[in-house]
């Protein structure tokens, strides 16, 4: 499909304060597009509304997975900007380590912000997006194509929020609304180096099979998201090789299930005591979030 110029465009942004959407907000803004950041970090979001090419943009402090809360930011998005062209759910979270021994509040917030999180944003915004007959693009990542030991909640997130957009696209599409799904390897946000600072979530990376045990940086994948928003596509992907794992992504579950179980019983010792909150900066925001609220 041919791009589309994204000069005087509405974009909205989520876990826009870091990390792939924060850098997003920048390329797509310097392209001309205005910016909706919203996120949970407000000084954050602030000075990334600030550095941003294009001076007409704003922000919102906003949980996703609050569904009050999201509607009230669309519409106020819409009243700011007159229309919304671009949503992208970027937002997200990750805790790392065995299941059995995981922290239960950890585990199902991973899956509130990624899973349900994504479809709240997608709700709230549908109407304007069918004004527009607009673009949504939801970030998923290699999580949705492959299984992977230690990273249960991360995958069935992103699974689960990848079966969510395909099956959105086909209900919406005739409305003139295109919905696409973005996958992403492991890049360098402040969420892979959070889960890399424990020793045996690094090492055992390490040991996956070339290309995706390598860290990738975040510039050529955010360069690729945006050529995904201009064409707006239906697939999009952060690294070159990642296209190819979809003809045999029905291989992995037990390719992995069989590796994963020598690999498993090597660390075995080492497992025990591993944090099992969230990862990164972005993951002790969202904890620092929730503390307040509950306080």
């Amino acid at each position: 499909m041919s791009r589309v110029s994204l000069e005087g465009q509405v974009a909205v942004v989520t876990g826009a304060a870091r990390g792939v959407g924060e850098l997003l907000a920048r390329k797509l803004s310097a392209r001309g597009a205005r910016v909706a950041l919203v996120g949970l970090e407000e000084e954050a979001l602030k000075e990334v509304s600030g550095r941003l090419h294009h001076d007409d943009s704003a922000y919102w402090y906003a949980d996703v997975t609050d569904h009050e809360t999201m509607s009230r930011v669309a519409r106020e998005v819409k009243e700011r900007f007159g229309k919304v062209d671009i949503v992208v759910a970027n937002a997200g979270v990750a805790t790392g380590g065995p299941f059995a021994d995981s922290d239960p509040v950890a585990w199902r917030r991973v899956i509130e912000v990624n899973l349900i999180g994504s479809a709240v944003t997608a709700r709230a915004f549908l109407p304007v997006l069918t004004e527009s007959r607009g673009y949504l693009l939801q970030i998923a990542s290699l999580a949705a194509l492959t299984p992977a030991p230690m990273m249960t909640a991360y995958c069935a997130s992103k699974a689960g929020v990848e079966a969510y957009a395909h099956s959105l696209r086909a209900e919406v599409g005739y409305q003139g609304v295109r919905v696409g799904v973005a996958y992403l390897s492991w890049t360098d946000t402040d969420m892979v180096r959070g889960a890399d600072q424990d020793d045996v979530m690094r090492e055992l990376r390490q040991r996956l099979p070339w290309p995706s045990n390598k860290t990738y940086p975040l510039g050529p994948a955010v360069d690729r998201l945006v050529a995904g928003i201009e064409r707006r596509s239906a697939h999009v992907y952060g690294q070159w090789w990642l296209r190819g794992m979809q003809g045999v992504r029905g291989y992995l579950p037990a390719l992995i299930g069989t590796v994963g179980q020598r690999e498993m019983k090597r660390f075995a010792p080492r497992l025990r005591g591993m944090s099992s909150g969230l990862v990164g900066a972005g993951g002790a925001a969202d904890e620092a979030a929730r503390a307040t609220h509950r306080n």
